[in-house]
């Protein structure tokens, strides 16, 4: 989907689709008005007849509207005006846009941005709006093909001309393409998104986008350095795990770079550990941190962010096999500290330990974040709305919650309290790999902590946020808006 400005009057536009947004409870603006008085007054009939979609997200498909140029009115429920946040506002964006996909629209106008937002500007819903538009316009291809009468992507959508306004949707582009690539991997079957596909992926990329550079780490390089708990979780697989560096050169050659650290489980059985049968499918998502580095450096990339950005993926697959890694083993990390493994099925943070020691040590970034769908435990805590957000720096925390509420991806920060580490001791190793019922995102969150020392560092538990249950069943891209929108807030540094 591409973005275009127009200085046309809406009524007078010949498009596909023309899309306006309702404020419950709110008098009609200039532009209402002018529709209005196009139409013979067809939007004050529908008030007076309740027929307007008010509630947040509702939607009314209007075809040929008498005295409009444009062959369909698409009427968006904003909801009630002291209750239109920046949350409110894309819900009902993405509401149009699945409409607007379904109605055939080759291109639309959008209005949206019109409606007042509680603290949000006109570049911020502009720019949201597109993002939304170009979310809900994404459907799955890559092993089924799509319906021969299924409705054509929308090509194209205007908005009305202004300030800064071709730079908002040139910036929603660039990083509706990250979010895109996220949930594409994501999204992909493990028999093809194996750790060789996403290091393949990362050349792809890499070749396509000048400053943008790549490394990979194959298994006997991992052996030599002594990525042993990387290796230990990958070693029951046919398929050979990876070590992937992205890496973006957008400042000084002697600016410390910013670093994210996604963990790449393509996909994950639980090993000798072996999840249940139900819902085991999903476990192809246990790869969206990793999908979600890879989908803010494509981002970065194209937004040519003034900064040096360095990204980092764990990629392995975990199957119970005679090879397989089993609870008891003591395994000897890179940085020398041992792990006495307790479930096979947190994986996650023992290929996570590696990683997150060797970014700290190879590449010395000014701070390091961690993506990760590490534990069934967030999703409790914090279902599906919010990722959680831990870290032992208060200014870090911060500014990936503050990026998250800029981004409309929001987090939610979790003590990291030196009183759960604990949990996490064993008279027979360094630590053991799992804490107990009590806390566990807290305490899978305090084994990563200790390989993260003297860094800068926070870690984000997507497990609820990554991909959205039910149907559906999709990955969401999510919190490449949030990464894209912390990384770009330091690039005035």
């Amino acid at each position: 989907m591409q973005f275009t400005t127009t200085r046309e009057q809406a009524s007078k536009l010949e498009c596909d689709c023309l899309i306006v947004g309702l404020v419950q409870d709110q008098p009609m603006d200039e532009n209402l008005k002018a529709l209005d008085e196009a139409t013979g007054g067809l939007l004050e009939r529908l008030q007076t007849d309740k027929e307007l979609p008010l509630k947040t997200g509702k939607t009314l498909m209007l075809h040929a509207p008498s005295g409009l140029a444009t062959a369909r009115l698409l009427l968006v429920g904003m909801g009630k005006a002291e209750k239109l946040d920046g949350i409110a506002y894309v819900k009902a964006a993405q509401s149009a846009g699945k409409v607007l996909r379904q109605s055939g629209a080759k291109n639309a106008h959008c209005l949206l941005a019109e409606v007042p937002v509680s603290d949000r500007n006109p570049t911020w819903k502009v720019h949201q709006a597109a993002l939304a538009l170009a979310h809900s316009d994404y459907i799955y291809s890559a092993t089924k093909k799509v319906a021969d009468d299924a409705a054509p992507a929308t090509d194209t959508v205007s908005f009305p001309d202004g300030d800064n306004v071709e730079q908002a949707l040139a910036r929603s582009e660039a990083i509706a393409a990250g979010i895109q690539r996220c949930r594409d991997l994501g999204d992909a079957p493990p028999n093809i998104c194996t750790p060789i596909y996403l290091a393949e992926t990362a050349e792809k990329i890499a070749a396509e986008h000048a400053d943008l550079s790549v490394e990979i780490l194959e298994e006997n390089q991992m052996k030599e350095i002594g990525m042993h708990s990387l290796l230990a979780v990958g070693q029951g697989s046919a398929n050979p795990p990876r070590l992937i560096r992205l890496s973006w050169k957008g400042g000084k050659d002697d600016d410390a770079p910013l670093a994210l650290v996604g963990k790449g489980v393509t996909f994950d059985t639980g090993g000798i550990s072996i999840k249940p049968r139900d819902l085991m499918e999903q476990m192809k998502f246990d790869m969206c941190g990793a999908a979600s580095v890879i989908g803010a450096l494509e981002a970065v990339a194209r937004l040519k962010l003034p900064i040096n950005v360095e990204g980092v993926v764990a990629a392995v697959e975990n199957m119970p096999d005679g090879k397989a890694y089993r609870p008891g083993d003591v395994i000897t990390t890179l940085s020398g500290k041992t792990i006495e493994v307790h479930n096979t099925d947190a994986e996650g943070r023992m290929i996570l330990a590696d990683a997150i020691y060797w970014t700290g040590r190879e590449l010395k970034p000014a701070a390091m974040v961690d993506i990760a769908t590490l534990t069934g435990a967030c999703v409790v805590a914090l279902g599906h709305h919010a990722s959680g957000i831990m870290t032992q720096n208060d200014d870090l925390a911060g500014e990936l919650l503050a990026a998250g509420l800029e981004a409309a991806d929001r987090g939610w920060r979790l003590p990291l309290w030196d009183d759960y580490q604990e949990q996490i001791e064993t008279p027979f190793a360094d630590m053991k790999n799992l804490g107990g019922m009590p806390a566990g995102s807290i305490t899978a969150a305090c084994l990563l902590a200790r390989f993260a020392e003297g860094q800068r560092w926070a870690h984000i538990d997507i497990a609820g946020s990554a991909w959205r249950w039910g149907k559906p069943e999709s990955a969401t891209g999510r919190p490449v808006g949030m990464l894209v929108q912390w990384l770009e807030g330091h690039a005035g540094d």
